[in-house]
């Protein structure tokens, strides 16, 4: 009984143990299924991620590209003249014909021409009377080489000179506010004499030195020989033109780097200030002065000459505020300039004496041709 209990003892040690080794197998078994279960979806979820992409990136049928072929210029040297012929450049065993061209830039200035002075032409049906007496709308010069004063010896003509206008200076502090420094000009533009003289009134006034670097741009040979009363006449800094702003163009175009100052007047020429916006020049226009009408009370309401003379459409205005009931008749009305002619005409008077003209470019040359023709006789 006892070796039966024994056997039986035995073989269920044995069975537990068999069941024992399924139990280990089989939950290998499982984890290595789960194993693979993991690395299933993993890899599912990485192809998944490709193909999204893919579908982004989506690859189109090749394209044919259109080339052209473009030939460079090779830069042409230095030495090459304009007028020059065509010239050879070898550049990798490759010989290139290249034409001389003439160099444009996008920065080009714009050329303006120079138009020349504005010539005027007198009134035909003008009286044939001997001239003896002249009055000039200006002040009496203060030299007797003033070119009036030898028409007079010449000809044997009483003239007399007496200005139509009077200026009136701008005080410093009116001039503060149109808020101009004059030290960061470099460069002036000067009409007249009397824009000479009240530029330097001004500059003293407002304490400011001229520098001796300062250039000057006259319109005339004459208001440049009057800057010698301010300043040492040099031809580096002062230029000059025989009429007109135009006959300044080529020295502007050197300068024009530089911060120009035009004094004027409250009535000034609108034709200066076109040619420096067309110019596109950087300038300051400043009124210095005012014109005005002077007081002709002593001549009685009376004006006794054969020829008046004006200069500015401003002399016209005064003619007519100091007289009133004015005819013409007889006198014979000089005007200098396109504007001062066009306001004789305007206040229906006769022109019998224009310049500037091809054959008279001054006043003191058309008086002259004009008193030779009428007192030959």
């Amino acid at each position: 009984m006892a070796q039966k209990n024994k056997k039986a003892i035995k073989k269920k040690t044995i069975a537990k143990k068999k069941s024992t080794k399924k139990t280990h197998v089989s939950v290998k078994k499982t984890a290595k299924k789960v194993l693979q279960l993991k690395k299933e979806k993993e890899r599912k979820k990485a192809s998944s991620k490709k193909t999204s992409a893919k579908k982004f990136f989506v690859k189109h049928p090749k394209q044919k590209v259109k080339t052209k072929k473009i030939k460079l210029k090779p830069a042409i040297p230095t030495a090459v003249k304009k007028t020059s012929l065509p010239t050879k450049i070898v550049k990798e065993k490759k010989v290139v014909v290249v034409k001389a061209e003439k160099k444009t830039s996008s920065k080009a200035l714009k050329k303006i021409a120079n138009p020349g002075p504005i010539y005027v032409e007198a009134d035909k049906n003008s009286p044939r009377n001997k001239v003896k007496t002249i009055l000039i709308s200006q002040p009496k010069p203060e030299s007797e080489k003033s070119p009036f004063l030898e028409l007079a010896r010449t000809h044997n003509v009483k003239i007399n000179f007496r200005q139509f206008i009077q200026i009136d200076p701008v005080p410093a502090r009116e001039f503060r506010q149109q808020r101009i420094n004059l030290t960061e000009h470099h460069a002036v533009i000067l009409t007249s004499r009397v824009a000479v003289d009240q530029y330097f009134r001004m500059c003293n006034e407002m304490r400011y030195t001229v520098p001796e670097t300062m250039k000057y741009f006259c319109l005339t040979e004459s208001i440049a020989y009057y800057l010698q009363k301010y300043v040492q006449y040099r031809k580096r800094k002062i230029f000059y033109g025989q009429q007109s702003i135009a006959d300044l163009i080529d020295v502007i175009k050197k300068h024009r780097e530089e911060k120009f100052l035009l004094p004027v007047s409250d009535v000034h020429r609108e034709r200066i200030v076109d040619f420096l916006d067309e110019m596109k020049l950087n300038y300051s226009k400043a009124t210095f002065y005012r014109t005005i009408c002077a007081d002709l009370s002593d001549f009685n309401g009376k004006l006794d000459y054969d020829i008046v003379v004006f200069f500015t459409p401003m002399g016209i205005k005064s003619l007519f505020k100091n007289f009133p009931n004015f005819k013409q008749k007889d006198i014979r009305i000089g005007a200098f300039g396109h504007a001062t002619c066009q306001a004789v005409r305007d206040h229906k008077l006769r022109l019998d004496i224009a310049a500037p003209t091809k054959e008279t470019p001054s006043m003191a040359g058309a008086l002259d041709y004009y008193i030779r023709e009428v007192n030959k006789r």
